[in-house]
């Protein structure tokens, strides 16, 4: 199964590259700058063509994971290397810098942003200081980008994750947006972003990695995780539709934006659209009942997701964000 190749992807070689091109330099340049990660942090490979990513801890970004709760990844290609989201604080995304001149010293010429969702986005502070990378995402980023949503949630991280998130963190912006889709060629790689949203987020993106058949979906696809549902940016109906989308894209591998990355695209698929027409099926039963919102979640049956990663911070406040939804179009609201 595709699934075995999935593996360490540091070696000896990346060592070799790290002495030539001066990783350690860079580390011990700027590891000031960012306060130290204690926790494992190791690229692994996803297929054989130079395709790798870091996987997120379950749960929800704290102390205890050092808001290392998403996934990223990233292409080596002939001519460079292109990420795939940066991660939740500067001292992550500074680390994906270090693991990836550990093993190539190609420049690092993009990173492409799912959506501006903090665990995703801190990263880019150190892209930004550290690297030439032009930043792509997709242009609704900037509705939230200029929100004072997105200064209450820094604010809120300085607590959840300090000293990783501090008074030094600051958002980055892309340096180029794009409507539905978008499309480039790196070093025998083609790479086609394409916006998703409005689903878990109204930016959402993902990008299809050719001839590797590797897709990075973002957090449309949330492998093994309850996913999050409980924002008002969130359009289930949207969402479902999206995955469809996706599984006529036939990717071979796909990386989610959070659990393990999948050598069965469509199982990964498959588990998040689930989840998403159970909690609808069974909030859209109980505003046609005229049922409260407490009464429909106690009765509801759980059992298929309640020991899965981030149920018990999610999931009420994921059902409660659908019974509004529901209840919403029940009323012929838009």
């Amino acid at each position: 199964m595709r699934d075995k190749k999935i593996q360490s992807g540091i070696t000896t070689a990346g060592i070799l590259a790290t002495m030539i091109f001066g990783a350690g330099n860079l580390m011990a340049e700027s590891s000031s700058a960012y306060p130290a990660l204690s926790i494992p942090f190791e690229a692994e490979s996803v297929s054989a063509e130079n395709v790798y990513y870091f996987a997120g801890q379950s749960g929800v970004p704290g102390p205890e994971n050092e808001g290392f709760t998403a996934n990223s990844g990233f292409v080596i290609t002939g001519k460079g290397v292109v990420v795939f989201d940066a991660l939740g604080t500067p001292s992550l995304g500074f680390e994906m810098i270090a693991k990836i001149r550990e093993m190539t010293a190609l420049p690092i010429t993009h990173v492409v942003i799912s959506h501006y969702h903090a665990d995703h986005v801190y990263g880019l502070q150190a892209f930004r200081d550290h690297t030439e990378a032009k930043i792509i995402a997709q242009e609704s980023s900037a509705a939230y980008i200029q929100s004072p949503d997105a200064d209450r949630r820094l604010e809120q991280r300085k607590v959840a994750l300090s000293p990783w998130v501090n008074d030094e963190t600051r958002l980055i912006a892309p340096d180029m947006t794009f409507d539905e889709t978008t499309t480039f060629e790196s070093g025998g790689f083609r790479f086609t972003i394409l916006h998703a949203g409005p689903a878990h987020a109204p930016d959402d993106s993902l990008m299809l990695v050719e001839p590797a058949g590797v897709l990075f979906s973002g957090d449309i696809i949330q492998n093994g995780r309850v996913p999050f549902l409980a924002s008002s940016e969130v359009d289930t109906a949207n969402w479902m539709s999206a995955i469809d989308e996706v599984r006529a894209l036939e990717p071979e591998i796909l990386i989610p934006g959070h659990g393990r990355a999948s050598g069965n695209a469509m199982a990964a698929l498959n588990f998040t659209y689930d989840y998403l027409a159970y909690v609808r099926e069974k909030m859209g039963d109980a505003v046609d009942q005229w049922m409260q919102f407490d009464d429909a979640y106690q009765q509801t049956d759980w059992s298929r997701y309640k020991n899965l990663p981030a149920f018990d911070a999610s999931n009420k406040a994921n059902a409660y964000r659908v019974y509004l939804e529901m209840e919403k179009a029940a009323l012929g609201g838009s």
